[in-house]
Order: structure tokens, then sequence, then C-alpha cells
């Protein structure tokens, strides 16, 4: 889908009061991500609402990509472009998605107007800086998280085991946004989605979908002895290396819209071996098409993997997997069926803090 940097997501007939909402991000198309799927799906579901939103990105901006993530790449210079937007389009509530150089520019701009603000804390980056960078420890990036925060009116997080953990690590004014799925988009379709891609795998079949790097911890998914055939969907860093050690894991990369469903409804177990996620949208995506979840009992599954009879959460990764073949899929999307964006989006919107 292709959007400018400034999109308007439309008008549409709702109960006043109407607002004007700038979503300001770092994360945004092509990016193929958990944050930008959620940026999306609530802008479209705020102005089927009646209000009007737009995006504040790096796009046609000059940028420099992010160290050991070159596909997110940077603004460089994004104060002028926002000054513009802020005086242009005069929001009624700003919403700064990330901590990049696009939120820290709108982060100052707000301050200096005397406009409320809120936040949101999508990514663990205090374990992933950690992991790739071990000498700096993770209560530094807590801290310099925590003064990003500080100012704002509210802090948005996705599950209740993140509320604690940040409250605990003292962030103030945090607030649950819970997200949700597109359980038309992701349903069930027959399990031939792989025939019809040309691939004649043996069953069962076990699916991660990700980035493919260190902190999603890939590799214990990738080296269990499992029946059957494990794929693996999406890129990252770590790619090339795993597929040479793991001859025996099709690695399909970076897929999207109709063939990402028809993978998911092709799996009958859907892994998730990450233990730093804050959430996990794939899980939602994944039970949608009736997929049941095996993951490690962790903050992301515990808190989006609640009903026992959708998922296995384990410590021993092997043993989640194979009882996750015993779980219906009937059951799975039912429990997806529970979270739609529409309760989300109305979430988000309770949450911000307008300046009128």
């Amino acid at each position: 889908m292709q959007i400018s940097k400034f999109q308007a997501l439309g008008r549409a007939a709702a109960p006043l009061p109407a607002r004007r909402v700038l979503i300001v991000t770092d994360a945004w198309t092509p990016q193929v991500n958990g944050v930008v799927r959620t940026l999306e799906m609530t802008g479209r579901e705020l102005s089927a609402m009646g209000h009007s939103v737009r995006f504040a990105t790096p796009e046609n901006e000059t940028t420099l990509p992010l160290p050991t993530y070159p596909e997110i790449r940077l603004a460089l210079y994004p104060r002028r472009g926002l000054v513009q937007e802020l005086d242009r389009y005069a929001p009624d509530a700003v919403h700064i998605a990330t901590e990049g150089t696009m939120g820290l520019a709108a982060r100052r701009l707000c301050m200096e107007k005397g406009w409320p603000f809120t936040t949101a804390f999508h990514t663990r980056f205090p374990e992933y800086v950690h992991a790739r960078f071990s000498f700096i420890p993770e209560s530094a990036v807590f801290a310099a998280l925590r003064a990003f925060h500080a100012p704002a009116r509210a802090t948005m997080v996705s599950t209740p085991t993140l509320k604690r953990e940040l409250e605990h690590n003292g962030f103030s004014h945090v607030k649950l946004w819970p997200r949700g799925v597109d359980v038309e988009r992701f349903k069930p379709a027959g399990k031939d989605g792989l025939e019809r891609m040309g691939l004649n795998l043996p069953s069962p079949i076990f699916l991660y979908v990700g980035r493919i790097a260190v902190e999603k911890n890939v590799e214990a998914f990738v080296s269990l002895d499992l029946p059957g055939t494990k794929i693996v969907v999406g890129e990252g860093p770590q790619r090339a290396e795993l597929q040479a050690r793991y001859p025996n894991v099709r690695f399909l990369g970076s897929r999207t819209g109709d063939e990402l469903v028809r993978l998911y409804d092709a799996a009958d177990v859907f892994v998730f071996p990450s233990r730093t996620d804050t959430f996990g949208l794939v899980l939602l995506e994944a039970l949608a098409c009736g997929v049941p979840i095996a993951a490690f009992p962790v903050a992301g599954p515990i808190d989006a993997v609640t009903d026992p009879r959708a998922g296995i959460l384990d410590d021993d990764l092997r043993a989640a997997c194979l009882k996750a073949l015993t779980l219906s899929p009937r059951a799975a999307r039912a429990y997806a069926l529970r979270h739609s964006w529409r309760a989300s989006a109305e979430c988000f919107l309770e949450n911000l803090a307008p300046r009128h």
C-alpha cells in the first residue's frame, strides 16, 4: 500500500465530537512488522468511526539506516516537516508512536508549544540493545526510555504484563491499549495453501512468521527435532546463518497479503520462540486462521494466549509444539474472534490527550 508522508485516512459520519489525530512514527511502510500493522489498523478504524487521522512518517525525508536494522530508516532532519504539519493540520491530539528521530522531534515541538501528547511502548529496546551490544546494560536503556516517555500524558502498552513491568521500572501514566486482528482477512480457507504455492511438503507443518534476528530467538525453533516440516517466513540479519546451518528448514523469505494468509492456513502449529516481544500480532493472526500456538510462557504469549484451548505455553518448546498438534483449530479461531481492531481503536481514542 502506497501512503504519502502525511496521509489523511478520511472521514465518515459518526457521533461528535470528531477529532483530528496526528500519529508520529519512525516505523512505516515498506517495513512489515507489528508496529506498522497496529498503526495502520488503528488509523483505519478511527477513520471509520468519523475521526480524521494523519501519519507523520520518515517517507520523503533524508534518512539513514538504523544500525543492525538497515530496513528501518531514521529521518535526519524531520523538524521542519513536522512544524509545517502541526501548523497546517492543527491536530486535536498528538500521539508519538516510536522513540526514533521522528518521535524525538515531535516530542520536543509539543513541549515547546505546551501541547499534551501521548506515547506508546511497542518494542523491548532494553533487551534488543543488550542482545546486540552486551556492554550496554538494560538499566541504561530503560533510563533513556523513561526520560523520553516521562512528559507524556499517557504511555500506551499492549498487555497488563508490560504495564506492570514498566511501572516497576519507574514509568508513570501507563495505560493499556490492547491489540486486535482482522478476522475477515485472516480466516480458515482450506489447507491447500502450500500446494497452490507449488510446495509439496511433509506434514505436520510448523510455522514461524517474523524477523529472523537474534532477539527473536528463531534458532530455538529451527533447531527442534520435530516431525513434518518447519517453515520460516520473514527476513532479517540471521537468515543467511540459520539457513546455512539448518538446511532441513524451509526459509521462504518475506510474504504478505494472500500468500501470508495461505501460509498461516496451511500450518498445523504456529511456533513463537521469542522471549522478548511485547505482544506478537502474528499470534492473533495465526489463531484467526485456526492455527494453535506453541510458545514459551513469557511476556507476550502469556497475555496474547490466555486460553489453553488456543495454545500451549511451555518452557520445553518441543513439547509445546507436539501438544499443540492435539488442539482444535475451531477453538483457536473462536479465541481470535474475541479480539477486534475496533475495540483496540476505541481504547486508543480514550487514552489520547486532547488539546481542548
